[in-house]
């Protein structure tokens, strides 16, 4: 398989980068740090490689033991506009 150098969406220009990512599973939010990635520099869509993504499921899945947690607040936008 040939390695992608552009964008799907925009045709923007790809380029490797190690970034940080926040993997959405059901109800869990894991945060994944220097990800290998091809982010687009036109639009920012990230594309991750198939053995990359097996990883991350795998750490989730498999509840590895995480480097460490994070406390995030939670904010209710219904509740901010009502206040």
């Amino acid at each position: 398989m040939s390695k992608m150098t552009r964008c799907y969406f925009c045709k923007g220009k790809l380029t490797e980068k190690k970034i940080h990512h926040v993997h959405h599973w059901g109800e869990r939010i894991v945060v994944f740090e220097d990800v290998p990635a091809e982010v687009c520099q036109q639009c920012g869509e990230v594309y991750f490689r198939p053995e990359v993504l097996e990883k991350m499921d795998e750490a989730v899945l498999e509840e590895l033991k995480p480097k460490a947690r994070l406390s995030i607040p939670v904010f209710s936008m219904p509740e901010l506009v009502a206040a």
